[in-house]
């Protein structure tokens, strides 16, 4: 079912069953519109195809847009009822929006890490991953690659070996709305890539491992939840960031490039946007990142 669809159908339950009232559903009709508006953008129009990545995205656009706490948490609350009637009603078989969290007052969502920062997430990790641990390995691998090429969660853990070309140093990547796209990664994330090949898959490959690139410690496909989990938790103690996720890292590699002078449109090819106007929201952050650096470093800001 179409995801514009598949809103009405469940504001017409609303009114016609639930007897909600017509402000409660004009609310729920508008913010359900305005996720559908973004998804399409996106290149997502099937109901089946919302995930999670997409309504945090979502819902940073919003909180880049300036909307109050209230307005963004009254979104979180429409998205929520409306992914668990997906589910109910069978058009999903998982409820994307039951991980989705309502912003906290006074903060954007999500973080851009600095680049301080994200250096001292990838020492840390490189740490670790000296002591020879598969997993730890691995990690370093999945970090990299993230950062390195702006990929959703998604594409990182659907990237089979083939997808992988080491000497032009890229990755064909399946993204929304099944549109291909090559994406190019850089020094560091190749020498990542080779050394998990290398120390790490062969210990982790099992029977059931096939052609993916990455994977869990029992030897399937990686997971998404294995993803999110890893590096939440890597954030976590990471001084400065706060509870954040793998968009994250998305939006920082984003935005690190057009910070780095990177011309928009290649940017929008990088993300797989269908809309420039999408990524066109992280012009807004860069300038919000200078006009800060202005404030702090000019004497006379």
């Amino acid at each position: 079912m179409q995801l514009r669809a598949a809103v009405e159908a469940y504001l017409a339950e609303l009114t016609l069953e639930r007897g909600y009232s017509q402000h409660t559903v004009r609310a729920y009709g508008n913010d359900l519109a305005d996720l559908v508006g973004f998804a399409e953008a996106l290149g997502e129009t099937d109901a089946a195809s919302l995930d999670l990545e997409t309504l945090r995205d979502w819902l940073w656009r919003g909180s880049q847009a300036g909307l109050a706490a209230s307005t963004l948490g009254r979104r979180v609350s429409s998205a929520r009822s409306f992914t668990a009637w997906l589910t109910r009603s069978g058009i999903t078989t998982a409820d994307p929006g039951l991980r989705l969290r309502t912003p906290r007052a006074g903060r954007r969502l999500p973080r851009v890490l600095t680049r301080a920062q994200m250096d001292a997430l990838l020492d840390g990790l490189h740490a670790r991953a000296a002591e020879g641990d598969p997993v730890a390995v691995r990690d370093v691998a999945i970090i990299e690659l993230l950062y390195a090429s702006a990929l959703r969660v998604s594409e990182l853990v659907g990237l089979d070996i083939d997808d992988v070309d080491r000497a032009a140093r890229t990755v064909r990547v399946l993204g929304k709305g099944a549109k291909e796209r090559v994406v190019p990664y850089g020094g560091p994330a190749a020498s990542a890539i080779d050394d998990y090949l290398v120390r790490a898959r062969p210990v982790l490959r099992t029977e059931q491992s096939g052609s993916a690139l990455l994977l869990g410690a029992r030897g399937g496909r990686l997971s998404t939840r294995t993803v999110y989990e890893l590096v939440a938790r890597q954030l976590r103690e990471l001084p400065g960031t706060g509870p954040a996720g793998p968009h994250a890292l998305r939006h920082t590699a984003a935005t690190h490039l057009l910070d780095g002078g990177a011309d928009l449109r290649i940017v929008q090819e990088m993300l797989g946007h269908a809309s420039l106007a999408t990524t066109q929201l992280y012009t807004h952050v860069s300038t919000e990142r200078l006009r800060e650096s202005y404030r702090l470093a000019h004497p006379r800001a």
